[in-house]
């Protein structure tokens, strides 16, 4: 018989983002390895805030501050 896949931790985490103007963004994806410990889900605001400071710069069009994050 085959053995069993083990089932491996999830490399990443999703994330809801809401903006000040209103706008949303679904299933951002951030490390699950920058998470946890004693910051909780706090780590997962300055990473999504790069991204979208990379996204900005290629598209030349910046998102405005975020608002809320919560986990999908």
């Amino acid at each position: 018989m085959g053995q069993k896949k083990q089932k491996s931790k999830a490399e990443f985490v999703l994330f809801n983002v809401e903006y000040q103007d209103g706008t949303r963004t679904s299933n951002r994806r951030v490390p699950s390895s920058l998470l946890g410990g004693f910051e909780g889900d706090a780590p997962a605001r300055g990473f999504i805030e790069e991204q979208d400071r990379e996204i900005a710069e290629r598209s030349g069009m910046p998102r405005g501050p975020i608002k809320t994050i919560k986990r999908a």
